[in-house]
């Protein structure tokens, strides 16, 4: 018998070690996605929605201003600890604010096909939170 502790899969009744995090999933995957695609579709936007000068500040604080709603209120370790609603608001809020970003670039199926995509993805992943 060995006395170093055993790090394998955690089951419930034997929590994970700490810094040991759970291997991702697909939907941890689809998830990571739609975030990218949001602050790539908001960099997209900004650089050529608009004249010169402000391309470059709507292109870089698009999605800046997301990223720092993100971390804020949303993200797994995020610096405001809020209710899961008002976390899952602004979640839709940024995502919102890409499907109209595409659909101003004259992309409506785009948009709409981000659109299914994150809401299905941030309702599994909720109703995976509170399960």
């Amino acid at each position: 018998m060995s006395n170093t502790p055993h790090v394998g899969p955690s089951t419930p009744e034997q929590p994970r070690p700490a810094g040991v995090v759970a291997r991702p999933g697909a939907l941890d995957i689809v998830r990571l996605l739609t975030e990218i695609v949001a602050v790539g579709t908001l960099v997209l936007w900004g650089f050529v929605s608009f004249p010169v000068p402000w391309n470059i500040v709507a292109g870089l604080g698009a999605p800046a201003f997301a990223i720092l709603l993100w971390a804020l209120f949303v993200s797994p370790r995020a610096v405001v600890a809020v209710h899961p609603f008002v976390a899952a608001v602004v979640e839709l809020l940024i995502f919102v604010s890409v499907t109209l970003a595409w659909w101003s670039m004259g992309q409506p199926w785009v948009g709409v096909a981000f659109g299914l995509v994150a809401v299905v993805t941030g309702m599994l992943v909720g109703r995976r939170r509170f399960a």
